[in-house]
């Protein structure tokens, strides 16, 4: 029996929680294509199925992929445009880990077909799963939030110079939501002391939160980017640390919580 390509908890608050960086699998015939090192699948969002699994006892969608970054990046348009231009990018089919260096032998390279077949295969049923549910979710309330969860190295330098904020909230600059949740959000992160943090910073959201952050149609998006040393170790073999879990756990419950009992007023119509 064929493996789903994510699992999508339908909860029944206008919250849906999206992970498109967590999953490690590739299959072994995109895998004999690439490096070795592909394997360890080291440019995963770590743990944050594990971390982020609260939500649904609070009454939140979680749609979460199986496959990994690797094979297609869900985060990134299919026309493949940069996030950030002018900077490092990796892209709709990844042929460079978060070090510069490439993943698949040379010669090796996925072409276009192969390109436009992960997409069909992989990439487009993630994003029908996640415009449908936030279609059912602002149906039944009147709006929804979505909530793009992300993790990180915080040092990569090929990506960005020096050492990214701890939690780094994005918002395209403001236009993927309403102003009021923003706030309120940014609240929450000044009010905690025991990470740093910034608000539209190097990461301000990738396509996801681009392309769903439609707040004037009820449709309010944002990306919460954490360095993996907020919660799990930074080196091989990447574990979880308690200790930290249970302090980021916290902040994270408040965000969400946030989320949840955000509520549209006329201002942000």
């Amino acid at each position: 029996m064929t493996e789903p390509l994510f699992t999508l908890h339908r909860g029944h608050r206008p919250l849906l929680v999206s992970l498109p960086h967590v999953g490690r699998a590739i299959p072994d015939v995109v895998r004999e294509q690439m490096v070795e090192r592909a394997a360890a699948v080291e440019d995963t969002d770590w743990h944050l199925d594990a971390l982020y699994a609260f939500v649904r006892e609070m009454g939140a969608s979680l749609l979460v992929p199986r496959l990994s970054r690797f094979v297609v990046d869900l985060n990134r348009p299919l026309e493949d445009a940069p996030m950030y231009p002018g900077a490092n990018n990796t892209g709709l089919v990844p042929t460079r880990f978060f070090t510069g260096d490439p993943i698949y032998h040379a010669g090796h390279d996925p072409d276009a077909t192969e390109i436009a077949q992960r997409c069909d295969h992989c990439w487009r049923p993630y994003h029908a799963a996640l415009q449908a549910e936030l279609d059912r979710l602002r149906t039944a309330h009147g709006h929804v939030v979505l909530c793009d969860g992300h993790s990180i190295k915080s040092e990569l330098p090929w990506l960005f110079k020096g050492r990214l904020p701890d939690l780094n909230l994005g918002t395209v600059d403001g236009a993927s939501c309403a102003p009021a949740l923003r706030t309120a959000l940014a609240q929450i992160l000044s009010e905690q002391t025991d990470f740093s943090h910034v608000v539209d910073g190097r990461f301000k959201g990738g396509y996801i939160t681009r392309r769903y952050g439609r707040p004037a149609e009820g449709l309010h998006a944002v990306q919460l980017e954490m360095c993996w040393r907020c919660y799990m170790a930074e080196t091989p073999p990447f574990v979880l640390a308690p200790a930290r879990v249970a302090t980021i756990e916290p902040v994270l419950r408040r965000l969400v919580g946030r989320m949840l009992e955000f509520e549209p007023g006329l201002a942000d119509a």
